[in-house]
């Protein structure tokens, strides 16, 4: 039986919550408009200098945001790495070890195509830059949940049906809904109709997708522990999540033909990017586990 590394799992959480604060300085990147104001990568400005690439650049806004969210992606990639290097010397467990580099690797491609985006003046990977990072983000997690006791001691059930199928279908659900928000976020031409009917659509079937998933762990599953406490947190995100995601959509639509944002509708577009992040985190971390306990069966007694 594993033992859970203490340091490491608090490191792992310790990326994760700095990961979270990138998700949010990147959403504030796009609600803003930003993602062009350094013309330039890898350099910014033509300076390699990463602390003050231009005089005075923090004092106006869209290059603080677009330089620091640069910042902060160098910070998450530094501690990424030694993440992963850090998990292949003290972690058993081999798969164990190789999901500490699939999230190097992550990372890396994660950063260039937020480069690549400047550089080629890309919509499309602007697009791609947001999806891989919330693949990341999710991968995070699970690396976190990966080094507990109720991953390494998981409680025994009797095999029941009626879950398997829902454990895949519903994160995927969710992530399909977070695709459909980057392409509705990123063009930054306004609203269009057709985008905004499917992510409203989806956002039905997403829901109701881990509405059920939840109510099949509740009722066939052990509850106690992180089990139970997980999947109470993913109807809360749930719940926030639609709430934040009509509010945004109100405000969009009151605010339709101003050049710029309010602040309002900066916040709101920024907390629901994050919120749906975690949402797409706890539902796959909360899927995981619920495998994972599914998979030790008791021995029933004659």
């Amino acid at each position: 039986m594993h033992a859970p590394n203490r340091h490491l799992r608090n490191f792992t959480l310790l990326t994760f919550l700095v990961a979270i604060a990138l998700l949010a300085w990147g959403a504030f990147v796009t609600s803003i408009d930003a993602g062009l104001a350094v013309p330039d990568w890898p350099t910014s400005f033509d300076s390699y200098d990463p602390f003050n690439p231009w005089p005075n650049w923090w004092t106006v806004t869209p290059v603080l945001a677009e330089h620091g969210h640069r910042l902060m992606g160098a910070l998450v990639g530094f501690l990424t790495l030694v993440l992963a290097f850090w998990t292949w010397r003290a972690e058993s467990r081999s798969w164990m070890r190789k999901l500490g580099f699939a999230a190097l690797a992550l990372v890396i491609a994660q950063g260039t195509l937020g480069g690549l985006r400047v550089v080629w003046v890309s919509l499309d990977l602007a697009v791609v830059h947001a999806c891989v990072a919330q693949l990341f983000f999710a991968l995070l997690a699970c690396m976190t949940l990966f080094q507990t006791e109720s991953w390494s001691n998981p409680k025994p059930m009797a095999r029941r049906s009626g879950v398997r199928h829902i454990l895949w279908i519903a994160p995927a659900s969710v992530y399909l809904q977070i695709i459909f928000g980057a392409l509705l976020r990123h063009p930054g031409t306004g609203i269009d109709t057709t985008l905004v009917a499917i992510h409203l659509g989806w956002a039905f079937v997403a829901t109701a997708m881990v509405a059920v998933m939840v109510s099949r762990i509740r009722t066939t599953m052990p509850m106690g522990g992180w089990l139970d406490k997980m999947s109470l947190s993913v109807i809360t995100i749930l719940v926030l999540q639609v709430a934040l995601g009509l509010f945004a959509y109100f405000v969009l639509l009151d605010e339709s033909g101003r050049i710029q944002p309010s602040n309002v509708q900066v916040i709101a577009n920024t907390a629901h990017m994050v919120i749906g992040a975690l949402l797409f985190a706890s539902t796959v971390t909360t899927a995981v586990l619920a495998a994972r306990v599914r998979s030790v069966p008791v021995l029933e007694s004659a």
